[in-house]
């Protein structure tokens, strides 16, 4: 999942609100508690994975009952938003943080329990220094960066333009982000089509390849891509899927194209030519931070932990890469004017649901990682061909987080290939895995992530941003009626030319 946007926080002011709020937080506090009950009953009854003594050497994988708290989460982020008695509650960062913990501190116990405290050391290691913080790093420099270029006007919004504007989100997107290349865009082009009354199916499209498909030819084009990078995945490696990126780009540019084009002849006269006559010519702000994001890829594509740093007879102390983009990000905050920043209407709510969320994720997800790597043999005959993968991969991140989705699929890739295969991607880190079932997964993680609101987090900000602004968007079904109708058929090609 990048990142998501929810209304600005606000206190309730009646007292049966914090009531309610309180009732749903113990509510959330016990669902958390059964599973940690769940979990230390089958891990002490002897039902649980085998007791290593915790040192992480050859223990026994963890028991299937280990995913509790990993399913209950995802679960979470899924439904708690689309329940009416529960989405104002969930738009509480504290509210989703304690939720996330919750089932972390689940997980954390059913391993201490089962291993013992070394384990739990190890697994906050792996999970925290080694993953965590770089992926939240990353996205809070691209988020805080992205935030302080404005893009302002308005052109009229002629089949032409709007299309144009698409396809160059579509080609930013991987270098500066899903989310970066959303925020940047989205407000120019719903001002260049406020004359317009139909512009429902112009966001649905930007989502599509804006939020979503756009960002594949980067690391930093989408989180799923980054942790693969982050396991050793080669920086420019993801260039090799140019190919499948063009043909599904250029059919949806063509498609919306033919779209718009209709939809135009059916505007009423009068918008048409107020869209005609107020115009404004699209200005640009807070340019020098482009640089500042270039220097952001620079510090991902070069600074490699392990690896000597441009050839200086040193290698990168811990989380020197990080610092770095910290640095980049703090630069950019005091020489960016605020009043640009407020132009974009920027505030911090977003990256810190992101935040607050993926802590718990990242702990959460060890268990059915480390389950995934000890049945890599028998996944196999299910997970047999990279079609599989690519279905497999895609159907979960349409409705749960796609990073974790990819990581899962990824580590159970990498567990079917055997050594000496030719084929194969060398990861930094030692082994290998089959490219060609690394290219089901990455497509799969990436396109269909925006086959609903929760595949990504860009998904939900532009439509909160699109809403906003007056445009009257889809439910979440009804989104999903046109990203089946459209999409699914796309996906279909790419199944069968380059699977």
């Amino acid at each position: 999942m990048e990142l998501s946007v929810s209304m600005p926080e606000a206190s309730p002011t009646h007292d049966h609100s914090r009531q309610k709020i309180s009732a749903l937080q113990w509510g959330a506090i016990a669902l958390a508690g059964m599973a940690l009950a769940f979990l230390m009953y089958e891990s002490l009854a002897g039902h649980g994975g085998g007791h290593g003594g915790g040192h992480g050497g050859h223990e026994h994988a963890p028991a299937i009952w280990s995913v509790v708290p990993f399913a209950l989460l995802l679960l979470s982020i899924a439904i708690l938003p689309l329940i009416s008695a529960t989405a104002h509650w969930w738009e509480s960062n504290q509210n989703r943080l304690m939720i996330a913990l919750c089932f972390a501190a689940a997980t954390l116990v059913y391993y201490f329990t089962t291993y013992g405290a070394q384990k739990v050391v190890t697994v906050l290691e792996h999970a925290v220094l080694a993953e965590y913080i770089p992926f939240i790093v990353l996205l809070f420099s691209l988020y805080v960066i992205s935030g302080g270029i404005s893009l302002k006007g308005d052109l009229a919004a002629h089949p032409a333009t709007n299309t144009g504007f698409l396809a160059v989100g579509a080609l930013i997107a991987s270098f500066v982000g899903t989310t970066g290349a959303s925020m940047l865009l989205i407000r120019p082009l719903l001002q260049t089509n406020s004359e317009r009354k139909h512009v429902k199916h112009t966001v649905i499209f930007f989502i599509f390849l804006v939020s979503n498909i756009g960002g594949c030819l980067l690391p930093i084009g989408d989180p799923p891509l980054f942790l693969g990078y982050l396991k050793g995945v080669s920086f420019l490696w993801t260039f090799s899927l140019l190919p499948q990126w063009a043909v599904m780009c250029g059919i949806l540019l063509i498609v919306y194209f033919a779209w718009d084009t209709l939809v135009y002849s059916k505007e009423e006269r009068k918008d048409i030519i107020r869209d005609e006559t107020e115009t404004t010519k699209l200005r640009l702000s807070g340019s020098l931070n482009l640089l500042w994001l270039l220097g952001i890829v620079l510090c991902v594509a070069l600074v490699k932990p392990g690896e000597e740093f441009l050839g200086l007879g040193f290698e990168p102390f811990p989380f020197m890469r990080e610092f770095m983009m910290l640095g980049l990000t703090a630069i950019s905050i005091k020489m960016t004017r605020k009043q640009i920043r407020e132009d974009n209407k920027f505030n911090y709510h977003a990256i810190l649901e992101v935040a607050a969320l993926f802590i718990g994720i990242f702990i959460c997800m060890q268990a059915p990682i480390e389950i995934l790597k000890a049945s890599g043999d028998k996944l196999a005959p299910l997970l047999s061909s990279p079609m599989r993968f690519y279905w497999a991969t895609g159907s979960l991140s349409a409705f749960l987080d796609n990073a974790p989705t990819y990581v899962v699929f990824f580590e159970t890739a990498s567990t079917m290939t055997p050594e000496g295969a030719s084929g194969v991607v060398p990861l930094a880190g030692g082994g290998a895995i089959l490219e060609s079932l690394l290219v089901a997964i990455s497509l799969g993680a990436v396109f269909m992530g925006a086959m609903s609101y929760i595949g990504n987090g860009p998904n939900f900000m532009v439509k909160s941003i699109a809403e906003e602004s007056g445009v009257r968007m889809p439910s979440f079904f009804g989104y999903m009626v046109y990203s089946v109708a459209i999409l699914v058929p796309l996906f279909l090609v790419v199944t069968f030319v380059f699977l």
